[in-house]
Parts: C-alpha cells; structure tokens; sequence
C-alpha cells in the first residue's frame, strides 16, 4: 500500500543511522544496532507517521527519543559526539600506546554486522564530521590514527562492515592508519598523494 510506504518512510527519514526498519506483514520492526536490541511497532502506529499534526505521532517520536532511535532536537551541534570519541581515542592512545588500542577494539567495535551495507552518504557524513573536528582541534591535530579508530569504532558500534588498514612507507619511512567503509577511506589512504602499503588490517570486532 502507498500509505504503508510513505508512513515507513516518513519514520526511517526520523531514526539515527544505527537504526534499520524491516517491514512485517502487522507492523515493522526497529532493529538497534547501537544497543543491539530490536523494538516492534504495529501498523496503526505506523501510518500514525504520515500526520505531522498527530498527537499520535508526537508520542510516538517522543517515545523514540527517549529510547535512543531518534536523535533529540538540542542545541548539540550535529557530529559533535563525533568530537567527543575523537578526544577520547586520542587521548587512549597517548597513554597506553597505538598498539594496545588496536587490542582493544573487540571490546569496543562489536563484531555482529547488519545485512545490508553501510550506506555511503553516511559514510561521507561521517568523515566530514571527522576530518572537521581532528583537524579544527589543536588536542587532536589531524592525526590519522585517531581519525581512523573513532571511525572504525562508530561504523561497527552500528553494525556497518569496517575494516581498519595501518599501512607504509619506505621512502621516507612512514606509518599511516585509515578506516575503509563502503568504498570510502577516513582519512584518506594516500594522503597528499603518498601511497601506503597496508601491513595490517583489522576487520569486524577487531579479529
């Protein structure tokens, strides 16, 4: 029905990215990656999506922000928790060590995937926030492993298929680290033109 599939729409355009929406023949179902949980919604509520003016549909999407599937309107720049993990990963690194944080990845980027891929325009979204918050804080300075743990973290933590890449180079010698997702790079693989050959990749929940 075009009702059914313009309220479906109506909702999906509402949730975060960690949210998918499956369609069931008496409702649909809100699979929530980010805390692996999954919420059903009969289609009475459903259709309630295609009334801006229902007092319905105001329940319905305040209910969703209460659980975490739709991000509240703050005052929160958009991407800013991107910032956050940004400074937090940076600092992990400086007080523990490159390698260790790559040790903990399975316990914070979780190695269940979703089914379908991870969509590209988020994966841009994505490293624009990154790459605006590295490089406009002096804390964490552009730095590419930084850029590339947080990255690799908050694709998994949504259970979008990353794979994390530290790559080479001989002459001069030189370490880059870079996150792949969807035919994108965060940051780039061959920043200013400089090619890196990858010695280690680390894919799903850090296996």
């Amino acid at each position: 029905m075009t009702e059914d599939a313009d309220a479906l729409l109506a909702m999906t355009r509402l949730l975060a990215p960690h949210c998918r929406v499956t369609r069931l023949s008496d409702g649909v179902l809100i699979a929530d990656w980010k805390r692996t949980r999954f919420l059903g919604m009969t289609t009475t509520d459903l259709r309630a999506f295609t009334d801006a003016a229902s007092g319905r549909r105001r329940e319905l999407v305040t209910g969703l922000i209460r659980a975490g599937c739709v991000p509240s309107r703050g005052k929160r720049r958009p991407g800013a928790s991107v910032g956050l993990w940004l400074r937090g990963v940076h600092l992990l690194i400086r007080v523990i060590g490159f390698g260790r944080v790559l040790r903990l990845l399975s316990v914070a980027a979780p190695e269940y995937a979703r089914a379908d891929p991870a969509p590209a325009e988020h994966v841009a979204r994505l490293k624009k926030a990154v790459q605006s918050y590295g490089r406009g804080s002096w804390f964490v300075d552009d730095d590419c492993k930084t850029e590339a743990v947080t990255a690799f973290v908050l694709l998994r933590r949504q259970g979008l298929q990353a794979v994390l890449h530290v790559g080479v180079r001989e002459r001069p010698f030189a370490l880059h680290a870079w996150t792949s997702a969807a035919g994108l790079c965060i940051p780039d693989a061959d920043p200013r033109g400089h090619a890196f050959a990858p010695v280690l990749s680390i894919g799903g929940g850090g296996q």
